[in-house]
């Protein structure tokens, strides 16, 4: 098993995830082998989910001699994943190579870094634009964003998301590096969601930056520095 249960969180352990991580932490690592590995780390997550999280049944298969019994994943038509826009698009991109049926939603939320970290270690969100498909109650939801570091923007995101499902299957946050400080916000204020993540990074600075991390995901993706 690739997935470890850890206090506020379960940390995906495979060592292509490790491996990939590695490579995005690294400066020298430019923007087109940034947003490739955050693809590929994504497409990684997505199998480890699968394996992880979701139950297989057995079906009769005919092969070119006989038939035999084969087994495959059930509630893959069943998912929901939410883009929190900008820096989880290449992260969702490769979630989408293992859930290439699933539903979609974004959600664009950004922290008020002219306002400052409070000293409770949160920041004001603000919420730019929300379109979530319809979430049933067999639904695997998956909300995804590589940076998960005060908890403040996952929150808000969240808020939305239970705004509009009534009911589902399981519901997942997914980050490839998280702040101890936000793995207990967010599993505090939603406990109904199960955090995964690759990596528990040491702490946050003074300015709400995780720390080692791999800088701002969004601007190294896009180019935007």
């Amino acid at each position: 098993m690739t997935i470890e249960d850890r206090d506020d969180a379960h940390l995906i352990t495979h060592a292509l995830a490790k491996d990939t991580l590695s490579r995005l932490r690294d400066v020298e690592t430019e923007q087109v082998a940034f947003r490739k590995g955050l693809v590929k780390l994504g497409r990684i997550c997505g199998y480890e989910v699968i394996d992880g999280a979701m139950e297989t049944e057995y079906v009769p298969v005919q092969t070119p001699l006989q038939e035999t019994t084969g087994e495959r994943v059930k509630g893959l038509d069943d998912v929901v994943i939410i883009n929190v826009l900008r820096a989880a698009t290449p992260f969702v991109e490769g979630l989408l190579k293992a859930f290439p049926r699933a539903k979609q939603g974004v959600i664009s939320a950004g922290r008020d870094e002219e306002a400052g970290m409070t000293d409770e270690g949160e920041f004001p969100i603000t919420i730019d634009y929300v379109k979530l498909p319809e979430i049933r109650p067999d639904d695997t939801v998956i909300v995804a964003d590589p940076m998960l570091a005060t908890g403040s923007t996952m929150c808000a995101v969240l808020d939305h998301v239970l705004d509009e499902a009534d009911d589902f299957e399981d519901l997942f946050v997914l980050s490839a590096v998280s702040a101890p400080e936000g793995l207990v916000r967010v599993s505090e204020s939603v406990p109904e969601a199960d955090l995964l993540t690759v990596a528990i990074d040491d702490r946050l600075d003074d300015d709400g930056f995780i720390l080692p991390g791999l800088g701002d995901a969004g601007d190294r993706a896009f180019r935007t520095v």
